[in-house]
C-alpha cells in the first residue's frame, strides 16, 4: 500500500479534467502552480488525490491559516495509490490550539484488507499435524523422549 503524505503547498481545485485523480470536493475553485504539479505527479504515479474526494464543512477542509487568520488553505494533502484507493475512509483536519503551527492536524481513516497467501495457509494448516496418532502409547513415548532431548540440547547450548 502505497501512501503519501504532507505539506504539498498545492491549491488543487475542482476542474472537470482532473476530476478523476482530485475528485470535486476540494476547497478552491483552481489549482496553483503545485497544484498542478501535484495533480501531473499523482496521475504519473497511477494514484488519487484522496484529500479532496470526502463531503466535509470548510472549517475540516482547511489545513493551514495565515497569521492574521484571513486567509484559509487547503494545502496538505493525502495521495493513494489509486488500485485501493477505496480503502481511505476519510481525510479530514481538526483545529486546535495546542499546536505550535500555522497548520491543522490531518487525520487519515484508512481501512486494509489483509491478504493471507498461500505459503501462509501451508503453515499454519492443522491438518499437517496428525495429533490423533499422540494417542497411541508408542508415538507419544517417542514424542516425549524427541522433546525433552530437544530442551536438554538447548539448555546445553544456554549454558555453554
Amino acid at each position: 500500500m502505497k501512501i503519501l503524505l504532507g505539506d504539498f503547498n498545492a491549491k488543487v481545485g475542482r476542474e472537470n479534467n482532473f476530476k478523476p485523480t482530485i475528485g470535486q470536493k476540494s476547497l478552491h475553485q483552481n489549482n496553483n502552480d503545485n497544484g498542478v504539479r501535484l495533480v501531473n505527479f499523482t496521475t504519473s504515479e497511477n494514484m488519487v488525490v484522496k484529500s479532496t474526494m470526502f463531503l466535509h464543512r470548510k472549517i475540516h477542509k482547511y489545513t493551514w491559516t495565515s497569521p492574521d487568520d484571513k486567509t484559509h488553505n487547503q494545502i496538505d494533502h493525502v495521495l493513494k495509490d489509486r488500485r485501493l484507493h477505496s480503502s481511505v475512509l476519510d481525510v479530514r483536519s481538526f483545529r486546535g490550539d495546542d499546536y505550535d503551527t500555522y497548520h491543522y492536524l490531518v487525520i487519515v481513516k484508512v481501512r486494509e484488507n489483509l491478504a493471507v497467501g498461500k505459503q501462509a495457509e501451508q503453515r499454519f494448516d492443522r491438518r499437517r499435524f496428525n495429533l490423533s496418532k499422540l494417542n497411541e502409547p508408542e508415538v507419544r513415548e517417542e514424542y516425549q523422549i524427541e522433546i525433552t532431548n530437544r530442551f536438554a540440547a538447548l539448555e546445553a547450548s544456554v549454558h555453554d
